[in-house]
Order: structure tokens, then sequence, then C-alpha cells
């Protein structure tokens, strides 16, 4: 048994323990942290196929960049805070198992095909030189993205920061403010109450 092999059965075995502790665990943040472990195992396969961009963008965006927004959310949230078990829309969960059992019975029917035909790629070998030098995975993607993908690149970028200026003017139109506890309503009632008072006493 090679030492690839090995790596690769501890990760696997990692990637399952944290995938069923993000689903079984009952604390957020234990979930967050599970997250983590599954998402660096995953990293570790695409090492294990010589993806080493690909297994740096699954550390530093994933496991890093956005597990650490989950947590910023579960502490804006609260975790200490009972949620709701009523199922506010009707038929979800009925609706939830029934896409469930068909997204499953696809992988099964999909995990018999044979996807790869055998035909060289239209851009080369990935080991092979490249203008005479002999490039590492990521130098090839960057070569590529930004050359023959610089347009796409480029066109990628616009849309998010679009998607994020949306988001922010639509948060802005919202006008939905956080709910006050019962203290600061009583206080917004006090002062409303003087403010009317005033206007009264002012008005002949």
């Amino acid at each position: 048994m090679t030492v690839e092999v090995v790596v690769f059965f501890v990760a696997a075995a990692l990637a399952l323990g944290g995938a069923a502790g993000v689903v079984l665990a009952r604390n957020p943040v234990h979930c967050a942290l599970l997250l983590v472990v599954t998402l660096v195992a995953v990293a570790i396969f695409f090492l294990l196929q010589e993806a080493q961009l690909v297994a740096a963008v699954q550390i530093i965006v994933y496991a890093g960049a956005i597990v650490v927004l989950f947590l910023f959310v579960i502490m804006l949230l609260g975790v200490d805070r009972e949620e709701s078990l009523r199922d506010p829309i009707p038929y979800q969960r009925p609706a939830a198992v029934a896409l469930g059992a068909i997204l499953l019975g696809e992988i099964f029917v999909l995990a018999g095909r044979t996807w790869a035909t055998g035909a060289p790629s239209v851009r080369g070998s990935v080991r092979g030189r490249v203008d005479g030098q002999d490039l590492g995975n990521v130098q090839r993607v960057a070569r590529i993205l930004f050359t023959d993908f610089l347009w796409a690149f480029e066109l990628t970028a616009v849309l998010l920061v679009i998607a994020v200026v949306g988001a922010v003017v639509l948060a802005r139109r919202s006008g939905q403010r956080a709910q006050l506890d019962e203290h600061e309503r009583a206080i917004e009632e006090q002062i409303a109450a003087a403010e009317e008072s005033e206007e009264e006493a002012v008005t002949p």
C-alpha cells in the first residue's frame, strides 16, 4: 500500500466524519468547525490529483473566508436562542426528501457511466512543456486564465461587483430595522409620548 493510498483513506475518513458532524452536531459553531475539516480533506483530494491551485483556493476561499463568514453570522444571530421547529412553508420537508432521493438516484445512475473518451486534449498535455518551460499547475492555469480567457475573467469580476452593489442598494431600500427589545421599545414610547405632549403644549 503506497503513501498516496493511505493519505486518500485518511482524508476520506475525515471528509465523511466532518460531513456527518456538520449535519448531526447541535452546536452551530461545532458544525462550522467540522465543515472546515471537510473542506481541508477535499483540498487533500485535489493535492493527490496534482491540482495545487484548486487545493489552495479550497483552503483560502472556502475553509478561510466562507467559514469565517458563517461564524460571523452565527455569532451575530446568537447561538443560544432556541430555534423554532415549526415549518413555515407547508410540504417543504417532504419535497426536500423527494428531491434528495432523486439526487441519490442520479448519482447511482451516473456512477456507472464512463465519461473519459481517451481523446487528447485540444489545449495540449497538462504535464507538457509550454514555450520550452516546465510550468507548474498554478502557472499553467494563470497563463490560460489571463490570456485565452481574459475577457471571461474580467466580465466575471464586473458581475460580482454589480451583485455586491445591488445587494447594498436593496438592503438600504428595504428600510427594515432590527427588532428592539422591550426596554428599548419602552424608551422609544416614552420619547414619542413626551414629544406629543410638547407639541400639544405649544399648539394654541
